[in-house]
């Protein structure tokens, strides 16, 4: 019993932390995404420690909170989306795509560098949800006319490039930093 608290403990206070760390924007992209000050760090770290079951849960619930921002503070009911595409939008860009940050504790704490390909796989697949809500759901909107002729009726282009805008960066730095965290042996140290 004593565990399982300090589980639900943990991943409370890291879902916290993720919240309030996507609240600090480096890049903000006018349409959606943004470079944070590793906003995934405490999410991906939840499911190195305890495993993907512990980091999915925590994953969903910060998909949650990250849809209430969403509708709080970047105006997601106002965007003119039909009933579909706000399901769609919320399912692939909010809870397909933070839960699955999640499934970064796959390959386990085998070695320095299993947090770290787990991070990446994660990153990957959030990133793979956002180009499918692009190309699905948003791909007959203006918002390609906005930057040019060049994505005007290629919105997989359009997808992966604005998505990869902020992504790969984003993942970049939370590789590194899971990197130098593993190096430490902090994902020893946390669990019980």
């Amino acid at each position: 019993m004593k565990k399982t608290t300090y589980q639900i403990a943990f991943c409370g206070i890291m879902t916290a932390l993720a919240s309030a760390l996507s609240m600090i924007p480096v890049i903000k992209l006018p349409l959606g995404g943004s470079i944070t000050l590793l906003s995934m760090l405490p999410i991906v770290s939840v499911s190195v420690y305890f495993g993907i079951k512990w980091g999915l849960v925590s994953g969903f619930v910060f998909s949650l909170i990250q849809l209430i921002f969403g509708i709080a503070f970047d105006g997601l009911l106002g965007w003119g989306l039909s009933g579909a595409q706000l399901a769609g939008c919320i399912a692939l860009d909010y809870f397909a795509a933070f839960t699955v940050l999640g499934l970064a504790g796959v390959f386990g704490k085998k070695s320095s560098l299993s947090p770290v390909y787990g991070t990446a796989l994660a990153m990957l697949l959030r990133f793979v949800m956002h180009v499918l809500s692009g190309v699905i759901i948003f791909a007959n909107f203006e918002q390609f006319e906005l930057f040019g002729k060049a994505f005007a009726g290629q919105p997989l282009l359009y997808s992966v490039c604005y998505n990869g805008f902020f992504m790969l960066p984003e993942t970049v730095l939370t590789c590194i930093a899971v990197y130098f965290l593993s190096k430490t042996r902090f994902f020893e140290k946390i669990g019980l």
